[in-house]
C-alpha cells in the first residue's frame, strides 16, 4: 500500500504508445491505484493520438499533458513512476530512487526495451509488464521487494544496452 495521498507519474516520453495510456487511464487501473492508496496521477502521453481525460475518476485526480520542457520535477514528485521502457526515462527514475513499473511496447520491432526491462527486473530494480497485464501487476506486486538502484550503476546499464543493441562493437571483417 502507498502512503495516503501517494502520487503516480506515468510517461511515454516522445513516443506514441496509446495502448499503454488507454490501459493506464481505464477505470480498473484507476481503481487499483486508489486501492493501493494513490490519490493522484499525472500522465505524459507524448505523440499519441489518444488524449486521456483529465479530472477526478475512481478516487484519483488525473492530470494529463503531451509534452513539457522537462519531466524531472514530475519524476521527483512521484511516489511511483509507470513508464514506457525507454532507457533514459528508466534510468532517470531509478537514479532518483523511485519505485518503477516499466510497460513494454510489444509492437516494436527489434524490441530492446523488453531486454532492458528484463535486465532491470532480474536485478530487482523494477517490475515490468505489457499494457494487457498492467492491472494484474498492480494487484499483485510488492514494491518492498524492489532494490534501490546503486550509484554508478548507470555505466553498467549503458554497457548492457551497448551489447544488446550492438553499439560500440567492431563489425566482423
Amino acid at each position: 500500500m502507498a502512503t495516503s495521498g501517494g502520487h503516480v507519474f506515468a510517461t511515454v516520453g516522445t513516443t506514441k504508445f496509446d495502448l499503454f495510456i488507454r490501459t493506464l487511464t481505464n477505470d480498473d487501473v484507476l481503481r487499483e491505484l486508489a486501492h493501493r492508496g494513490y490519490t493522484s496521477l499525472t500522465v505524459q502521453y507524448g505523440n499519441g493520438s489518444f488524449e486521456p481525460w483529465s479530472g477526478f475518476r475512481e478516487g484519483i485526480k488525473v492530470e494529463c499533458y503531451r509534452f513539457k520542457d522537462s519531466i524531472l520535477k514530475d519524476i521527483k514528485d512521484a511516489d511511483l513512476v509507470i513508464s514506457h521502457a525507454g532507457a533514459g526515462t528508466c534510468l532517470e527514475a531509478l537514479e532518483h530512487h523511485k519505485k518503477l513499473i516499466v510497460v513494454v511496447n510489444e509492437s516494436l520491432m527489434d524490441n530492446h526495451q523488453t531486454e532492458l526491462a528484463e535486465k532491470l527486473f532480474e536485478d530487482s530494480h523494477v517490475f515490468y509488464c505489457s499494457p494487457a497485464s498492467l492491472c494484474r501487476l498492480l494487484q499483485t506486486m510488492d514494491l518492498s521487494h524492489l532494490r534501490p538502484f546503486p550509484p554508478g550503476q548507470t555505466l553498467t546499464i549503458a554497457k548492457f544496452l551497448d551489447e544488446v543493441c550492438g553499439f560500440g562493437t567492431t563489425p566482423p571483417t
